[in-house]
């Protein structure tokens, strides 16, 4: 897959504060940007095609970047498979489809701290002072670097490490679904124009983006949806 690199227009955005925003084609990365944009931001989106076995989700990214109005869609590469060690990454690893204890086998070592340096380094580039990221502490499955104090640690890092934060422009890591449920989540996004449809979040969706339903990300999406009394629109696999 070569690199891409979408460039998208949008009106009046000399004035606006442009921030890097971290989009992997699932739910909540869709409803980062749409709170992103809200918030005023003229947003440049950073996909990562890390060889997951969920490719589908990177079309789906290149699609909400397009359809939410992204000044920019970046998709960086980098072959995580070059290591294994979760489910997502090695084919020789199964998803699990059902829930378990502890950290699961689909935590992929380092993706969050990855895919915040490489947003950091094209923050710089841009003179963008802020980076959103979808991260959910609450409804989150167990993986260590989607928890506020790793947020946090992470833009100290930042601050200490980039030529900007040393001149004063200091990076400020943003993560506004961090304390909310999926069901808030859903609703948030919904309330902002969200078509989730668009959407993959399943771990082993087909290439056409239809979901498993039986992963931890389908439950834990499925789960949301019911909880905040909303329709379900994935898209799912018909199975034997």
């Amino acid at each position: 897959m070569s690199h891409q690199d979408t460039l998208l227009v949008t009106g009046n955005s000399a004035s606006r504060r442009k921030a890097v925003v971290l989009l992997s084609g699932g739910l909540d990365s869709a409803t980062v940007l749409a709170y992103a944009r809200s918030q005023g931001y003229e947003c440049y989106c950073l996909s990562l095609d890390y060889h997951q076995r969920h490719i589908a989700e990177l079309n789906a990214a290149k699609k909400i970047a397009a359809v939410m109005g992204a000044a920019a869609h970046k998709t960086a590469q980098l072959d995580l498979s070059l290591f294994g060690g979760s489910a997502l990454t090695d084919s020789a690893i199964a998803v699990p489809e059902s829930a378990s204890e502890g950290i699961p086998i689909t935590y992929v070592p380092a993706r969050n701290t990855i895919m915040l340096s490489l947003a950091l380094a094209w923050a710089e580039v841009l003179a963008a002072q802020d980076i959103f990221i979808g991260v959910n502490a609450l409804d989150y499955s167990g993986y260590p670097d989607c928890r506020g104090e790793y947020v946090k640690a992470f833009q100290a890092m930042a601050n200490l490490a980039t030529k900007s934060a040393v001149e004063g422009k200091t990076i400020t890591v943003h993560a506004p679904l961090i304390d909310m449920t999926k069901a808030q989540i859903v609703r948030l996004g919904t309330e902002l124009g969200v078509d989730y449809a668009m959407t993959v979040s399943c771990y082993q969706a087909d290439s056409q983006g239809k979901a498993c339903g039986v992963c931890d990300s389908c439950r834990l999406r499925s789960e949301g949806f019911a909880a905040a009394g909303l329709a379900d629109p994935t898209h799912y696999k018909e199975r034997p």
